[in-house]
């Protein structure tokens, strides 16, 4: 229960009949009223948390009803909520701004549902790389070439609804890594066609001088001494 100190009479006491406004125990009940309607800024706060009671009334609320459905303008806490009418249900370690990119664009990337197209799309929203997806194309047998029998060589074409999934992912942890690569099998797994079956590869830079490459240090042309 909030507590406050003796304040003037409300104002909407002004808006009744004369024989009630010189009541001043009405004029105080209905501060009560004009703060929860109109929003009141008089300092009142919880007793039992110290928190300030909202300045905001239900009249300001209902007057910016309209950015609630703004996935840009939504409060934190309602993305989930507003992404439940799409029928879709956000990840927790799915950062704040890509939530609200892929809320904002969801309905026309549900037009391309199930294709290649789409998922790139997907994985460019939630994800830090930068996604190729690759279906694979009948391009006949060459042994030695791409053919190797026991291994990847088919009789009648290559492996039917297959596709690969390049993600070229910057150097990050192991920890955001393994998180990251969650993500994209979680986000291929829901839309890809259900016939359909993928090999998930990440792709990291490799030589950047002045970055992660230090000549004399880390850097090395060719194969290491000793190996094959």
């Amino acid at each position: 229960m909030a507590t406050q100190t003796t304040q003037s009479a409300s104002s909407l006491v002004q808006s009744l009949p004369a024989i009630y406004q010189e009541d001043p125990y009405l004029g105080q009940w209905l501060l009560a009223v004009e703060k929860i309607l109109l929003g009141r800024q008089d300092g009142v706060k919880f007793p039992e948390t110290g928190v300030p009671f909202p300045a905001q009334g239900i009249e300001e609320n209902i007057a910016g009803v309209a950015k609630y459905f703004d996935p840009y303008q939504t409060p934190e806490e309602f993305l989930s909520w507003l992404a439940s009418w799409t029928a879709f249900s956000l990840r927790a370690d799915v950062g704040v701004i890509e939530q609200r990119e892929f809320i904002a664009r969801i309905a026309q990337l549900y037009r391309w549902r199930g294709t290649k197209k789409n998922l790139q799309d997907l994985l460019s929203i939630f994800t830090v790389s930068v996604p190729t997806v690759v279906e694979e194309e009948d391009e006949g047998v060459q042994i030695g070439v791409r053919s190797t029998i026991g291994k990847d060589m088919y009789l009648g074409g290559e492996k039917p609804h297959f596709f690969r999934v390049k993600i070229s992912l910057p150097r990050v942890s192991p920890t955001v890594q393994e998180r990251q690569m969650e993500i994209a099998r979680a986000l291929i797994d829901l839309e890809k066609p259900a016939h359909t079956f993928y090999e998930l590869i990440p792709m990291f830079p490799s030589m950047q001088i002045g970055r992660h490459s230090t000549v004399g240090v880390d850097t090395l042309l060719g194969t290491a001494q000793g190996e094959d």
